[in-house]
């Protein structure tokens, strides 16, 4: 029987208030022995190894004398060779997720590649052989590894030559490779996101549920029906999963709410019946900026949407038909020391607490300045909470870790069980949108002492850094899940430009455990397209229909 546990990844001390919460909400998958699945995990009789991983694979031409041509297994330079770019060292894989795809970059003229893979608990490595700087695990493979050898630190390496296409390999040299592992619990949910071509074609969102290896529209420009639309923006997702409430460019950049794709028979883009006109247009007057939903105030007689007017929090009933019921001002009591708006904002779970941007600048409901600045002499932003108090408001408070002068803190989302906030940072004096230097981070929500996600950083031999690569966004999955060992494991989706000039999805895991947090390296999402602009997530149990099967 197998005891031990996942062990790698960039850890912090947690201080005792975050413990508290973080393990009491969520779904139990425990892995049984060997790491297998829940379903026949306990029964008797299972190995203690396997042979999931087979023979070795030639593929895309390679040939059968590859083995031969590599040489021994620690055969090649030490360094110089592929650069690995997924997956990142020291990921982590949900246990439904998509197959994995290996991809590299040859480095040095390179034409042949050997991809291998070592867990302690398989009988063989995974080896590849191929001509490609790409293999995807095949699904039957991947169902077998992922029951098998969940919750195990695996190694992968990859090395390259020049093959002349005939009996010699010249130049053989390892790549950067690193730890990869697979966790024992599943992520929840789907992610709904929002997509650009180049700012300049089609708008709109699409989405998947987790596992799934394309992607499918939720929402299109031209299907919203509370009017005309020709550029939608930030978006969240309501609780019940049937809707979005998203920013517009409607002159006022109010915001609009709008059915998805519920593929139930449904309209995509009609307004939910529960909506009343008063609600709609309080929800129109903008600008609104990004919003944010709670599920403790999201049933019928009380559904609420928080925004920002600049400067301040309004609290919108989307179901009220009396205008003077419709909408009204949040009231902060106190001085907020980075300036007097309060933007971004995000409300709690269980429907007590909304924490948001305090700033000295926010343009058209978004913060900072416009689209293509970097330089906003005199910025700055710092993370404040403020009770709801059935929409009253009540004294702010500064979020320890998160409200640092000497850095701006903004575009807060809480966790599943209000433990925690994600959060960008930036230095003072850059502008907040859109901005190359954001890295995400997270704190206590009882304030305390922030942690940098590894996730922030590309692989080394990439040539990208961080700050640098505008990790933004981050959102996380609607639930976390309970492990062995007193772990709970929490999942975030944030966007990056590291793999070119277009933001691209990644996900990554945070896990709590014995006062311990452990951070990981980013997952990329090579189920979404690579040539549309992919980024303002949700993560929310949407209702769309499943992605169409790969082509």
């Amino acid at each position: 029987m197998r005891s031990t546990f996942l062990v790698f990844g960039t850890t912090t001390t947690l201080s005792l208030a975050l413990l508290a919460c973080g393990s009491t909400q969520g779904s139990t998958f425990d892995a049984g022995p060997n790491g297998d699945a829940p379903s026949g995990a306990l029964d008797a009789g299972i190995p203690s190894t396997f042979d999931d991983f087979g023979d070795p694979i030639f593929a895309s031409g390679a040939p059968q004398t590859s083995q031969q041509l590599f040489g021994p297994q620690n055969n090649g330079a030490l360094s110089g060779g592929p650069c690995v770019m997924e997956p990142e060292s020291n990921t982590l894989y949900p246990h439904n997720w998509l197959r994995p795809r290996f991809r590299w970059v040859a480095s040095a003229g390179e034409n042949l590649f050997e991809l291998r893979v070592h867990a302690a608990n398989q009988n063989k490595d995974l080896i590849v052989y191929t001509t490609d700087t790409s293999w995807t695990m095949p699904q039957t493979m991947w169902d077998l590894v992922r029951n098998h050898s969940n919750d195990m630190p695996m190694t992968m390496t990859v090395r390259g030559g020049v093959w002349d296409g005939k009996s010699s390999l010249a130049g053989v040299a390892f790549g950067n490779g690193g730890t990869i592992g697979i966790a024992p619990v599943d992520a929840p949910g789907s992610i709904v996101y929002w997509y650009t071509n180049g700012y300049t074609g089609a708008i709109g969102l699409n989405g998947f549920h987790v596992g799934d290896e394309t992607v499918t529209p939720a929402l299109s420009t031209g299907q919203v029906q509370e009017q005309t639309v020709t550029c939608m923006g930030c978006h969240v997702g309501t609780p019940d999963g049937a809707s979005v409430v998203f920013s517009a460019e409607n002159n006022t950049w109010g915001n609009l709410l709008a059915e998805v794709d519920t593929g139930d028979g449904g309209a995509p883009g009609a307004v939910p019946s529960y909506a009343g006109n008063a609600g709609l247009q309080a929800l129109l007057t903008g600008p609104l900026g990004m919003s944010t939903i709670s599920k403790a105030h999201w049933q019928d007689g009380d559904r609420v949407v928080i925004a920002s007017d600049n400067p301040d929090l309004q609290w919108i009933d989307v179901a009220a038909t009396d205008p003077s019921k419709a909408r009204g001002t949040i009231a902060r009591v106190g001085t907020q020391a980075a300036g007097p708006i309060a933007g971004a904002p995000s409300f709690s779970h269980d429907g007590k607490t909304i924490v948001y941007t305090a700033t000295n600048h926010a343009a058209d409901g978004r913060l900072g300045g416009y689209v293509f600045d970097t330089d906003d002499p005199g910025s700055l932003a710092d993370l404040y909470t403020v009770p709801f108090n059935n929409r009253a408001g009540g004294n702010i408070t500064p979020v320890a870790g998160a409200s640092d002068p000497s850095v701006q803190e903004y575009y807060p989302a809480f966790s599943p069980d209000d433990a925690m906030i994600a959060f960008n940072r930036i230095p003072n004096d850059k502008n907040m949108y859109n901005q190359p230097l954001s890295e995400v981070w997270i704190v206590p929500s009882s304030g305390g002492t922030a942690t940098r996600l590894a996730a922030n950083d590309p692989p080394g031999c990439s040539g990208k850094v961080s700050p640098g690569v505008t990790n933004s966004w981050a959102k996380w999955a609607p639930d976390m899940s309970s492990a062995s060992g007193g772990r709970t494991f929490y999942w975030i989706v944030f966007s990056s430009t590291r793999a070119g000039t277009l933001p691209q999805l990644y996900v990554t895991p945070v896990v709590v455990a014995n006062g311990t947090m452990q951070t990981y390296g980013a997952l990329y999402l090579w189920n979404q397209p690579a040539t549309t602009g992919n980024h303002t997530p949700a993560w929310e149990y949407f209702a769309i229909p499943p992605a169409p099967p790969p082509r």
